[in-house]
């Protein structure tokens, strides 16, 4: 007989649980035996939050794509988290042998196809054919993000890989401009916008030289346990028990499926979700799950 609940034991590892493990990193070499990991992740440049009142003197603009980072050290494809990207020979053959960052992605609307054909071993050539490699930065090109950036239009686009593609910038002007582009952006099914300073070195941290302009908040916390539902919701996931980077702990209840809350995320695993602002004691307002992060393994 089958046991219910969300915290049935397993006997093997479903098809979705091997995609959320891969999704975070949890328990990944156990799950899918052999597969590569960087022995250091890439040092990646990341965003901090565009707030109201930034200046946004020497700032490019961009579309902020949903998919997952993907990182080209000139040979292979690294996650963000430091795994290997298996792509078919046909879709890297022609990238040049200089790192590249950017972001692998299926099309608006289109994240899980994504992280499904970014994180399979086998590479489907079908699936590999609806993507393409957005690229926005050349980490190791000399100079400010200005300078990197004429170099990434002279160097895209490659005329044998049309699916590897140079992000289109536009100089940022004011706020409401800003507003404005996110809301049209967002309305065509984007994911928000992204703010890259002009004079900025490529340097792998969390910068404000970086920065990601949204219609919500959201940020990151790791699953720390599973607590049961109660009414419509018993014998199933009621919240999860998270915690976030400063250590601070809260239950996030909202925003699952029924199929989620009935397979929810591993404990371990990185989620993202959406607030509305925060409290007096630092925890967020109104939160809500989004997903399970795909482009990080811890």
């Amino acid at each position: 007989m089958r046991a219910t609940g969300p915290f049935r034991p397993l006997l093997r590892p479903s098809r979705r649980t091997l995609l959320i493990a891969a999704l975070s990193g949890v328990a990944l070499n156990a799950l899918v035996p052999g597969m590569a990991r960087a022995a250091t992740p890439p040092s990646l440049m990341l965003a901090d939050v565009y707030r109201r009142g930034m200046s946004l003197d020497d700032y490019w603009v961009s579309e902020k794509y949903d998919g997952v980072r993907g990182y080209w050290d000139g040979k292979v494809f690294w996650t963000r988290g430091g795994e290997r990207i298996v792509a078919p020979a046909w879709f890297t053959a022609a990238l040049p042998a200089i790192p590249m960052d950017g972001e692998l992605w299926a099309g608006r609307d289109r994240f899980a196809l994504a992280v499904s054909t970014v994180r399979s071993q086998t590479p489907n050539d079908t699936a590999w054919r609806e993507m393409h490699f957005m690229v926005f930065d050349l980490p190791a090109q000399p100079g400010d993000f200005t300078t990197r950036l004429t170099a990434l239009r002279k160097l895209l686009p490659i005329p044998a890989a049309p699916w590897v593609v140079a992000v289109a910038q536009q100089r940022a002007t004011t706020h409401d401009d800003l507003q404005a582009l996110m809301e049209k952006t967002v309305k065509m099914g984007g994911e928000g916008l992204v703010l890259h300073r002009g004079a900025s070195l490529y340097r792998g941290e969390r910068t404000a030289d970086l920065l990601k302009v949204k219609p919500f908040d959201d940020a990151e916390a790791r699953v720390v346990a599973h607590l049961p539902g109660k009414g419509r919701h018993a014998d199933r996931l009621g919240a999860l028990l998270v915690e976030m980077p400063d250590g601070k702990r809260f239950k996030l209840g909202g925003g699952f499926t029924d199929t989620q809350r009935e397979d929810p995320p591993p404990v371990g695993s990185l989620v993202t979700y959406r607030y509305n602002g925060t409290l007096p004691s630092g925890l967020p307002r109104f939160a809500r799950f989004l997903r399970v992060r795909g482009d990080v393994a811890s």
